[in-house]
């Protein structure tokens, strides 16, 4: 009995137990089900366009009128200023940024909830999920920067002061920051919502509000004084504000926002996955 026994847990490739610690991430069995991460990645990218008419094409209209409307809202009506950015160039370079953080968020903040059939079915580490959305986002993301790239260049060509400097080497660096900046926030979301169903109504009104506390539509120069601070208190301030300075050269940079966003980012990235990993063990029972 002894010798059968023995050759069985010789075949086994992985032992399924519960956390045993709070800080137990299992990142290992993460890396070992990397092929589901880049069938789910392909999953998402490819279901959401399938029965479109336009398809990836969608990729692209999207940010196009966002920043067509917004130029002629905020520009052109509300005569808001640029830093000397040509209006579109703009409000293309806030969207673009925008757009990946409020999608990460937005999608992984519904991961429990969303999921909880495959959840109850079947065992893989529960941290593939929000990682293949935020994976997902980024190839959309890689997408639209080369519209962004067309456009800067566009503008460049006409003679417009657009000029990147050497802070755009920070550009891997900020979307590292706002993917896990939009997962750690989305992960806290996603287990509140597991006991507090409201929050799942809150969230899309609350990312509205969040992108007038970003200096999306306005740079942080053109904000009053007083309440410039409060702005600066954002995280995706520094990061966003970064991006536009580096890419366009306009606008200014400061060491010490960028430096905040960074530690507020990796802190709630950390809090969320806790968060995540605390939940993750009984939330089957509650959703």
């Amino acid at each position: 009995m002894d010798n059968i026994n023995t050759a069985l847990e010789a075949e086994w490739d992985m032992e399924i137990k519960p956390h045993d610690n709070l800080f137990d991430l299992h990142l290992k069995d993460v890396w070992n089900y990397r092929d589901l991460l880049v069938l789910l990645v392909r999953r998402d990218f490819v279901a959401f366009y399938k029965q479109t008419i336009f398809g990836p094409l969608w990729l692209f209209i999207q940010p196009i009128f966002t920043t067509f409307i917004f130029t002629f809202i905020f520009s052109n009506l509300a005569k808001i200023p640029t830093d000397d950015i040509p209006a579109p160039l703009f409000y293309m370079t806030g969207n673009l940024a925008w757009n990946y953080f409020s999608d990460c968020l937005n999608k992984t903040s519904t991961v429990f909830t969303t999921n909880a059939s495959i959840f109850g079915k079947v065992y893989f580490p529960r941290l593939i999920m929000p990682l293949s959305i935020i994976f997902s986002n980024l190839v959309r993301f890689a997408i639209q920067f080369l519209l962004f790239v067309i456009m800067m260049a566009y503008y460049a060509f006409k003679g417009h002061p657009v000029h990147p400097n050497i802070y755009v080497l920070l550009f891997p660096v900020i979307i590292v920051l706002m993917a896990i900046l939009g997962l750690g926030l989305g992960m806290i979301i996603s287990a509140m919502t597991t006991k507090y169903r409201d929050l799942t109504f809150l969230v899309g009104f609350g990312v509205q509000l969040l992108m007038y506390a970003t200096p999306i539509i306005y740079p942080l120069s053109a904000a009053p004084e007083k309440y410039r601070i409060y702005i600066a208190l954002n995280p995706l301030s520094g990061l966003i504000e970064t991006f536009r300075y580096g890419f366009t050269g306009k606008g200014e940079f400061f060491i010490g926002a960028f430096m905040y966003s960074v530690v507020a980012s990796i802190v709630l990235f950390f809090f969320g996955l806790v968060t995540f990993n605390k939940v993750e063990k009984t939330f089957i029972d509650t959703v």
